[in-house]
């Protein structure tokens, strides 16, 4: 088992990272945020396949002044993304936001620092405080000793005006060097870490690199909330991260699934199938096994550890429970029933 570090313990909306609290899955909306019913529904399917904080970019006094509306409409906390306009933070802490991601290094104004800083008193919420390698202020060369010290740089500022509910990132697309990173961060500073490789790319390279960057980090016993950057639906960040979360044994009740590669024995869309089984597992709250195979010849034999499964045929599959057939169904009706048989489970 992972001995994961101490961290000082920051409430988030209804959720607490830090401590030995659970590790929780993080994304954000690529819809414009001043367009509330998008980003909403959008939040609203994340939430679907598990996610657990949801940040949204506010770029401008109308994406500051949707988020009460969109915090009516969703139920997990929200994160207002703010660069260098104070008055941003302002609107969204006084709009209900439960966290805010702001360096207080790039606002020039100490007096707007010290107004938002007491207003997250007030309001009792979180900064996040990001570094990332890419940006580092003029002059800094990329290492990790210098990504440190640009966080600190940010931190003391807060510190100095005695606050503590800090969250920070500390990331780089480079894998070694965020896992340097994470690794000096967690040595340095007592606050909770949101872990990721940033920039990591589109869904095939960056699912690669974000898996063995996040492994690493997080088998260290490093990290308090996750998010695996992907150039691609945001839907597909969460999948990864509990799957990411699971093979760690760092989180329960995400279901497996395995599928075969297809070859010419492959009668049905195989391909298909694999990923709306897939999708929909995500929506499962339960620790179960499900194979989506190609044929009958071997589907039931080379899944026979799954709880669950289907082997294909021409026009029609199996269904099977624990390697032993329990019904044979028409290729329009793969997908319901086997359905039906998860929400049984």
């Amino acid at each position: 088992m992972i001995k994961r570090q101490n961290t000082r313990v920051v409430k988030i909306g209804d959720k607490y990272l830090g401590g030995d609290n659970p590790i929780l899955i993080q994304s954000m909306t690529n819809t414009k945020t001043k367009d509330v019913n998008g980003t909403i529904n959008q939040i609203l399917e994340l939430e679907r396949l598990g996610c657990d904080i949801i940040r949204v970019a506010v770029l401008d006094k109308e994406d500051a002044y949707s988020i009460s509306e969109i915090k009516k409409g969703i139920h997990i906390p929200l994160v207002a993304d703010i660069h260098f306009d104070p008055e941003l933070a302002i609107i969204a802490i006084k709009q209900g936001v439960d966290k805010i991601r702001l360096n207080p290094g790039n606002i020039r104004n100490k007096d707007k620092i010290i107004e938002i800083v007491n207003l997250c008193k007030e309001y009792q919420i979180p900064i996040r405080i990001g570094v990332n390698a890419g940006s580092l202020p003029k002059g800094y060369e990329v290492n990790a000793q210098n990504m440190i010290k640009a966080a600190k740089d940010h931190i003391s500022i807060l510190e100095e005006l005695d606050f503590h509910d800090i969250v920070l990132s500390i990331k780089a697309s480079n894998c070694d060097l965020a896992v340097e990173a994470y690794k000096l961060a967690a040595e340095t500073f007592p606050y909770p870490l949101h872990v990721g490789i940033t920039e990591a790319g589109t869904a095939f390279k960056g699912l690669i690199t974000s898996s063995i960057g996040l492994y690493r980090i997080l088998s260290l016993g490093i990290g308090n909330t996750i998010r695996v950057s992907l150039s691609d639906d945001p839907k597909y960040e969460i999948m990864a991260a509990k799957n990411i979360l699971k093979e760690l044994k760092l989180k329960d009740k995400v279901p497996v699934i395995t599928s075969c590669p297809t070859c010419g024995r492959t009668q049905i869309d195989l391909i298909k199938y694999a990923k709306t089984v897939e999708e929909y597992l995500y929506t499962v709250n339960k620790d179960i096994h499900v194979a989506v195979m190609g044929c009958i010849v071997n589907g039931p034999g080379e899944a026979r550890e799954a709880d669950l499964g289907i082997a294909g045929g021409k026009g029609e599959a199996i269904i099977f429970k624990k390697g032993e057939i329990i019904k044979k169904v028409k290729e329009s009706e793969i997908i319901p029933e086997l359905q039906k048989e998860i929400d049984k489970m």
